[in-house]
């Protein structure tokens, strides 16, 4: 199996800013800056939920539709609404029970 020119591009690409500018996604650095992490994530979920096309240009467009669909969804909402990371999916606070031993413990 030979690479694809899209495939080669994609290993490239290593933050938020590169994947818009790189599918051509007009974006405010603001917006970007403050829920990058969030944005990448709520991607790969849309992705996750689609069969991949089989050629470049249909992938190409998938990606471009997908990203701009990501990044919307925080231009006027919030990270807390959104729900994108896993932190806060979580239901009701979390607890974890450490023995006072465990603290001192050495070792």
């Amino acid at each position: 199996m030979t690479d694809t020119d899209l495939e080669l591009d994609l290993e490239e690409l290593v933050s938020a800013e590169d994947f818009l500018t790189y599918f051509d996604i007009p974006f405010e650095q603001t917006v970007v800056h403050v829920y990058r992490l969030h944005i990448l994530q709520r991607f790969h979920d849309y992705l996750s939920k689609e069969a991949k096309p089989a050629d470049d240009d249909g992938l190409r467009e998938q990606y471009t539709r997908l990203l701009g669909k990501a990044y919307g969804d925080f231009v006027d909402s919030d990270a807390k609404t959104e729900k994108a990371l896993k932190i806060y999916k979580m239901q009701g606070p979390q607890e974890a029970f450490i023995p006072l031993a465990d603290l001192f413990a050495k070792g």
